[in-house]
């Protein structure tokens, strides 16, 4: 019996180089339902709406200037006809045919409105980045299912404790379709995945971790591109949650001490390989930790009838 008909959606922009990748890795799963591919392109200069083409993907063009991260998601959505919405990052890479196919089992439980994946670094990644990705929480090796049945309303608990449990990341991840029709992503500039967990925790659905289903995904900042996205990290969860994730120099200094102690320890598991890139750890490390710092002095109070 054909399984429900999946969804995969993608916003794309000048991305030709990983979906050479990615678009391969979609037909190639081993998934016994319909799949199709729907990709929203924001002006690409680079052959990715030709390539997006030759994989049979649907493509609607957008302007670059009507790009939002929940916004062109849901307009994305709107056009989708499968059962369960996937939301893909157009830089990641799905590590093998069994990806699709685990990231939907949670759907067995009618509970579960969403469902992410384990994210991991490219092989290739250097040690920096490496350690970067495998320290989060996407890159767990153990699968489980969140509700509020326990804890109450999410809101009750501590910032820094409802920031982890809200944890939801669409760089790769599934949501049922009827769910999100009833709960998109909220109109937000960043943390669109958050900000939705809240809402169908709220709501009484449970979200899924599946540490069964594995993409591979990593960015190599320069400080200066680090110093801005963790800026913008820290401003969201300051405004979303009330957390701020640096809010002294002193803890400033500390972050920096732990981030370059943290990168040290790697490498040396690691046995010393790409040791060399320590040098960059001082000023990649400060600029992580200062946009932290700078993010949570100079957001921007969310409006509380938001909806987050």
């Amino acid at each position: 019996m054909p399984l429900p008909k999946a969804s995969i959606l993608l916003p794309t922009w000048n991305g030709a180089d990983t979906l050479c990748d990615l678009l391969p890795r979609i037909r190639s799963q081993d998934y016994r339902g319909e799949v199709e591919v729907i990709a929203f392109d924001s002006g690409s200069t680079d052959g990715t709406c030709e390539l997006l083409q030759q994989h049979g993907a649907r493509l609607e063009r957008i302007d670059k200037r009507e790009f939002s991260h929940g916004g062109t998601r849901n307009r994305i959505a709107a056009e989708a006809e499968g059962e369960y919405l996937v939301f893909l990052s157009q830089d990641v890479v799905p590590k093998d045919e069994t990806f699709l196919r685990h990231l939907l089992e949670p759907f067995g439980d009618e509970r579960v409105a969403g469902s992410c994946a384990r994210v991991l670094p490219f092989p290739e990644s250097d040690p920096l980045t490496a350690r970067t990705v495998l320290d989060l929480p996407e890159a767990g090796e153990t699968s489980f299912v969140r509700d509020l049945d326990e804890i109450g309303p999410v809101w009750a608990v501590d910032a820094e404790t409802r920031v982890h449990y809200l944890r939801f990341n669409n760089v790769a991840s599934a949501i049922r379709a009827e769910v999100f029709r009833e709960y998109p992503f909220p109109e937000v500039e960043f943390g669109e995945d958050f900000a939705w967990a809240a809402r169908v925790l709220t709501a009484g659905y449970r979200i899924a971790f599946q540490a069964d289903s594995v993409v591979h995904h990593a960015h190599r900042y320069s400080p200066k591109e680090a110093f801005r996205r963790y800026q913008v990290d820290a401003a969201f969860h300051r405004a979303a949650h009330g957390w701020n994730m640096r809010p002294s120099l002193v803890s400033v200094l500390r972050g920096w001490l732990f981030e370059l102690a943290s990168d040290l320890d790697h490498v040396k598991r690691d046995r010393w390989k790409g040791a060399s890139h320590l040098l960059r750890a001082p000023a990649l490390r400060g600029a992580q930790v200062l946009g932290q710092y700078q993010g949570g002095r100079t957001y921007r109070p969310l409006d509380p009838c938001s909806g987050l």
